[in-house]
């Protein structure tokens, strides 16, 4: 039996976008089956045929994964990573580093932080915990009943951002205007053995970082499985349409 191959980050976020990729897939009358991968065997993956579709590509923070002839098509999101506070805490315009307590962040938007911190050093003098980021939102919610006040640097899309705890700061952009975009990479040669309809309609498919946010608190917070959740976002129950 014929069917195509997706990969995807073994994350909720990503594995949540993956079966929402697959509906399309599964629309136009292919089979889909799905590979969990960690970011350094995306590439040896796709050379190798192993994968047809890598789903978790963030340009161009990932150009490398084109680096053997692969193929990016669409747009599905545009990942961002900005500065945020407890909404609760009700952090203005004019806030300080000094008004916060911690600085909490993730391993993938460290090395952002780091880069920001070369021309704000003020952020150094918070003490940093980076977490995994399914820990994230209990430790958001630990911080808010213990009343501290945290500086959040976190990408979205994220479960935490389905939530209303958080506000973004004004002036918090940590990519400093440089946009990422979230796409599909299709392995070398695919476009020649697959329907082009279907590549037509995965290239205008779009979800949003709302979307995502909705999908990987389904997922990693009320418990759906991938699939289950990209159902339940296909007919309108995770957002309001």
């Amino acid at each position: 039996m014929s069917y195509l191959t997706i990969g995807h980050l073994y994350t909720a976020l990503h594995a949540a976008c993956a079966s929402g990729v697959a509906r399309v897939i599964e629309a136009n009358g292919e089979d889909v089956a799905y590979a969990d991968l960690s970011a350094d065997e995306r590439l040896a993956a796709l050379d190798e045929g192993r994968v047809d579709i890598l789903v978790s590509a963030w340009f161009p923070q990932d150009e490398a994964l084109l680096a053997h002839g692969h193929e990016i098509l669409g747009s599905l999101y545009h990942p961002e990573l900005k500065l945020s506070a407890l909404k609760k805490a009700g952090k203005g315009a004019n806030w300080t580093v000094g008004e916060f307590t911690s600085l909490l962040t993730t391993a993938a938007a460290q090395p952002y932080l780091e880069k920001v911190m070369e021309t704000r050093p003020e952020l150094k003098e918070l003490r940093l915990e980076v977490l995994a980021p399914e820990a994230v939102l209990e430790r958001v919610k630990q911080a808010e009943e213990a009343g501290e006040c945290p500086l959040i640097a976190l990408w979205q899309p994220h479960a935490i951002f389905h939530t209303d705890m958080l506000v973004e700061l004004p002036g918090g952009d940590l990519l400093a205007g440089q946009e990422q975009t979230a796409r599909l990479v299709l392995r070398k040669g695919l476009r020649d053995e697959v329907d082009e309809d279907m590549l037509d309609e995965l290239s205008i498919m779009m979800l949003s970082n709302k979307v995502m946010s909705a999908l990987d608190y389904a997922v990693s917070v009320d418990g759906m499985g991938p699939e289950e959740a990209a159902e339940s976002w296909q007919r309108g129950r995770l957002i309001p349409r």
